[in-house]
């Protein structure tokens, strides 16, 4: 058991909410697309409909408040507003990583939000490579029993890892093991990074494993390298992390290739969203969800009211986007022309 687990989850909380943890020259690529406007939609915006069904539930708009913390007592107010933004807006939500919980029973309070979000989708989450270091199928279980969690993420964060101080180095082996649990589970897994993206290569190995989809993931948003740099004591080490800043693949590219890469896998969209005009592109790119993160928590630690607005502005936003591209819904966006803002060319 990790004793310093419950400080570890305050530090990287009170950092990503006080530090400057953007990634360091490189962008999500998003920038790289504008979608061509279409100056006669033919259609009435207040008919514009965003909403999807997916794994079972109805959601109003295509918004996943992504995993971001639980673990410390700091989270559980932080999470109940999360959560109950989420119920009022209709969207679905992810939970930081469960370990802290499965290692001591006394923080699980930190992450139950149903009695807050009795009907959101809900994803539970664990590091696969925990896989490595003593977890199994019951571990993984009882995340998902934890929060009566609807599906769970497996996420994958080498860098972060190697990076931290008695980080999990251990990636031997992981494809298999991580292969026995869904296919053991009662419930779809999902992996995602945590902000350095997946390759093409990655995603055709995990999609023999039977998983029900990918987050990407990509780099162009908070860095973790950058998190874990700022909670360094040693000045080498510092001097390191803060070298990976820049790590990763961007998002946008992540999107576009591990769709061509797995073109029947469900993929969602995280790594620097930071509009609506953002998650639209990323819909476009193949995102059937799409994951904000660091928006969102910094107002969560205000009031619900505060995760609301900007929800409300990233929904609007994704609205007026399918408007001006003539798409009345969200099937009608994955075919609206977007082109290349270097040389002009459709995707």
């Amino acid at each position: 058991m990790d004793n310093n687990i419950e400080d570890r989850k305050r530090e990287h909380l009170e950092t990503v909410l006080n530090k400057d943890v953007s990634a360091k020259g490189i962008t999500t690529g998003f920038e790289d697309f504008s979608f061509e406007h279409v100056a006669l939609p033919e259609i009435d915006f207040n008919t514009v409909d965003t909403s999807i069904s997916f794994l079972g539930r109805e959601l109003a708009s295509p918004f996943l408040i992504s995993s971001m913390t639980g673990g410390a007592q700091i989270s559980l107010e932080i999470n109940l507003r999360l959560a109950e933004a989420a119920q009022s807006m209709g969207i679905a939500m992810g939970i930081g990583s469960q370990r802290a919980a499965i290692d001591d029973p006394n923080l699980a309070d930190t992450f139950r939000v149903r009695k807050a979000a009795p009907d959101i989708l809900l994803f539970a989450n664990l590091g696969a490579v925990q896989l490595n270091y003593g977890y199994g199928l019951e571990q993984v279980r009882r995340a998902v029993e934890l929060i009566e969690a609807d599906a769970l993420f497996l996420h994958l964060n080498p860098l972060q890892e190697v990076i931290q101080t008695d980080g999990n180095r251990n990636w031997s082996g992981l494809l298999d093991k991580i292969g026995s649990v869904v296919k053991a589970l009662d419930v779809p897994v999902v992996i995602k990074e945590v902000g350095n993206g997946i390759s093409p290569d990655v995603a055709c190995r995990l999609v023999d494993t039977g998983i029900a989809g990918i987050d990407v993931a990509g780099a162009g948003g908070t860095s973790w390298s950058e998190v874990e740099a700022f909670r360094q004591e040693d000045p080498l080490t510092r001097d390191i992390a803060h070298s990976f800043s820049g790590w990763g693949i961007p998002t946008a590219r992540a999107l576009l290739d591990v769709r061509a890469a797995v073109p029947n896998l469900t993929l969602f969209a995280s790594g620097g969203i930071r509009n609506g005009i953002d998650a639209a592109k990323g819909i476009r790119l193949g995102a059937t969800l799409v994951g904000m993160a660091a928006p969102v928590l910094a107002s969560a630690v205000v009031t619900v009211e505060e995760v609301r607005d900007v929800i409300r502005r990233y929904d609007e936003e994704l609205r007026i986007a399918m408007f001006c591209t003539g798409s009345p819904n969200l099937a009608a966006l994955r075919t609206a022309r977007l082109l290349r803002v270097q040389d002009g060319g459709q995707v």
